[in-house]
């Protein structure tokens, strides 16, 4: 995954990038990098961030680069925004999605006798490959969309220019991009929050596939929006922060409905529900207020130090983090039932080793109820899990545990109907391998109806397998 954040102002613009960018942090831990363009031309700088965050990382940058337009960048994978010069001039990109068909594309513009760089891991840059395809055209506004048409995915990106700074969302519009305003500035953001605190205000959210370029007295529409939609429903879910809105739906807004929509459906009569912290924690809320059982906080997560637990590439690592970080409260889990909401289940590992912590800690019973239905399907368009293969995602596990080797499509489509008795047998088998006290998934026409825009607006594709 990743984040993006651009600004063009008629001022030193550094102060807002920094800013803008550092709030896109929860979004991935691996590189970040700002680009600016002003009186001395194009400056980048790139750093590592797995061991210290943005903030520690770019304060220098603050102090020594200067210019009136620059794009920032998060990202869990590689290191943006890159610097190229090329037909259409100098210019700098960052890029959010995947590319599912990058090795085919990758031998396409070789067979043109041009040249791309491998990464240290041997991977060419997904973002290499967005600049290589708009080369190919005679224009910025025809090679993005040239762009978009050949990737077989997802990709958003905002380019920077002598002339200022171009904004497109993926065609399908499954990443988000929102425009803010000031005097004399505006700045085009993955995060709808990340400008606010800047003194920037609301103008409106890129729709699919639109293309923008913006300069500090305007926004200009270069490509109109598409028709048809395709948000990540997992960015209300988990990915993005409390405090974001998408498409005028907030994300804390949605998990307390989520909540509230799974509490109706329950039987059980815990003592406390909590939330895993954080993603899980409005889900417990709005399950609280609306079932009466108390919200409790039986653990506490330790965050000065500690980062996000499912981003390091080495399992046995992702492991030992998600566990050092989880500190517990023994007054307020010693003989209680316990209901704990998470946003999800991948893999099952982790929040098998919390159940087992909570256990330790003295919890008569341990009730899990996490607020999205079972991943079936491995994300095509945004790399919200680093598995390598679908079988690491424990429903298909599940499945696979069940039916055998080989699973039709058809016997797959099965397990996504949470009325059916392979569902059934499904969560079993998954409640008992982590063993849980009980296990409810939240349904997905809850959860959808939880989000309250048009269902096919909604890409559901990682539950229920529908592209």
């Amino acid at each position: 995954m990743g984040g993006l954040f651009g600004v063009v102002s008629k001022e030193n613009c550094i102060f807002d990038l920094f800013f803008g960018t550092d709030y896109h942090s929860h979004l991935g831990t691996r590189r970040a990098g700002m680009a600016v363009y002003g009186d001395h031309g194009f400056e980048k700088s790139i750093h590592s961030i797995e061991n210290s965050p943005f903030r520690t990382k770019f304060q220098d940058e603050v102090n020594e680069m200067e210019g009136y337009y620059g794009i920032g960048s998060i990202s869990d994978y590689e290191g943006q925004p890159l610097l190229l010069r090329s037909h259409h001039g100098t210019y700098a990109i960052a890029t959010v999605g995947k590319i599912n068909n990058i090795r085919e594309l990758t031998q396409e513009i070789l067979n043109c006798n041009s040249h791309l760089f491998e990464m240290s891991n041997g991977d060419i840059s997904q973002t290499e490959i967005v600049a290589a395809l708009i080369n190919q055209k005679q224009n910025f506004i025809e090679g993005i969309r040239y762009a978009q048409e050949m990737i077989d995915g997802s990709i958003s990106m905002l380019l920077l220019t002598e002339k200022g700074v171009y904004a497109a969302r993926d065609k399908m519009g499954r990443t988000p991009i929102v425009i803010g305003r000031k005097e004399g500035a505006y700045c085009a953001s993955f995060e709808s929050f990340a400008y606010l605190n800047l003194g920037y205000v609301d103008v409106r959210e890129l729709g699919p596939g639109e293309i923008v370029v913006l300069t500090p007295d305007a926004i200009k529409t270069l490509v109109p929006p598409g028709d048809k939609m395709k948000i990540c429903t997992f960015l209300w879910v988990y990915y993005g922060y409390p405090s974001a809105t998408y498409e005028g739906v907030s994300v804390e807004s949605m998990r307390y409905n989520c909540g509230k929509m799974m509490a109706r459906r329950d039987t059980v009569k815990p003592d406390v529900v909590a939330g895993v912290p954080d993603s899980g924690t409005a889900h417990a809320v709005g399950y609280a207020n609306e079932s009466g059982v108390p919200f409790s906080r039986p653990f506490i997560k330790y965050t000065p130090t500690w980062p996000r637990s499912f981003m390091p590439t080495i399992q046995d690592k992702r492991n030992l983090i998600a566990r050092m970080k989880l500190l517990p409260v023994h007054d307020l889990i010693k003989d209680k039932s316990l209901l704990l909401i998470d946003d999800s289940i991948v893999r099952g590992t982790q929040l098998r080793e919390t159940t087992e912590f909570l256990y330790e800690s003295g919890a008569k019973e341990v009730h899990i109820r996490p607020a999205c239905p079972p991943l079936l399907y491995g994300c095509k368009y945004l790399n919200f899990s680093r598995s390598t293969s679908e079988m690491e995602l424990i429903a298909r596990r599940a499945v696979k545990a069940l039916e055998g080797e080989d699973v039709s499509e058809e016997t797959l489509k099965e397990y996504t109907d949470p009325d059916s008795e392979k569902y059934a047998a499904m969560v079993e088998w998954i409640r008992e391998q982590l063993k849980f006290t009980t296990l409810m998934y939240n349904r997905l026409d809850d959860m959808l109806d939880s989000v309250g825009i048009d269902k096919s607006r909604l890409c559901t594709y990682c539950w229920d397998g529908n592209e």
